[in-house]
Order: structure tokens, then sequence, then C-alpha cells
């Protein structure tokens, strides 16, 4: 089990580091807005959309709808192909925050980096 200071650790990382849209994403998200963005290269993207669908992808992989429970496989399947990998996540504006922590949850434990995908401001 993490540690408190693990998982604010972790959510400090999470929101200070965000990630520019590199890799078209096929489904419909309506991002957060953020003023700076770091251009990173995530390798895998989880998206929730705003059904609280759950899709992934690898690389230059389209899209795939699949249940929370395969995320984590997927996602250490993806590590195990690039172990340098970063894990990209875009979820709706609307999506509770109790989602994002899930899928936070999922890298900390398996220690992937990970980058929360927003959009720039206007």
């Amino acid at each position: 089990m993490a540690s408190m200071t693990d998982v604010i650790f972790l959510l400090l990382i999470f929101f200070m580091v965000t990630s520019t849209v590199v890799i078209p994403n096929a489904i419909k998200v309506t991002l957060p807005q953020a003023q700076k963005q770091t251009a990173a290269k995530p390798l895998t993207r989880v998206t929730i959309d705003a059904n609280l669908n759950y899709y992934v992808a690898f690389g230059n992989q389209r899209e795939k709808l699949i249940s929370f429970e395969e995320i984590t496989p997927f996602l250490q399947d993806s590590y195990a192909k690039e172990p340098e990998m970063f894990v990209a996540l875009y979820a709706d504006e609307t999506v509770p925050y109790r989602e994002i922590v899930r899928i936070l949850n999922i890298a900390n434990e398996n220690k992937f980096k990970m980058v929360l995908a927003t959009r720039a401001q206007k």
C-alpha cells in the first residue's frame, strides 16, 4: 500500500506535468485547460470519456475500448515493450476526480511515469 506521502507526491507531479497532444486522439473528450504545457512524448494513452468509458492505445495504435480491470495488464504489457514510456491520461473535464485517482493508483503501484493531457488556454 502506498504511503500518504507517495500519493501526495504523485498527485503533485501528476498535476504539474502536463502534456501536449502528440498523437491525435480518436476519442472525443473535452480536456481541462492549463496555462503552460510541457512537451512530452507519451507512448501509451489512457482515455476516459464523459460516459466513463475507458480506452487505451500504445504508440500509433488506435484506441480500443476496455474494462477498468484490463488497464493494468495493458499498461504492464506496454511497459515491457517500452520501459521508458510515459502514460498520458486523457480525461474529459467532466470525469469525477475519483476516476482519475484510480488511474493514478495504477501508475503508483507500477512505477509508471504519467502525464495529464490538457488543452492550451485561449
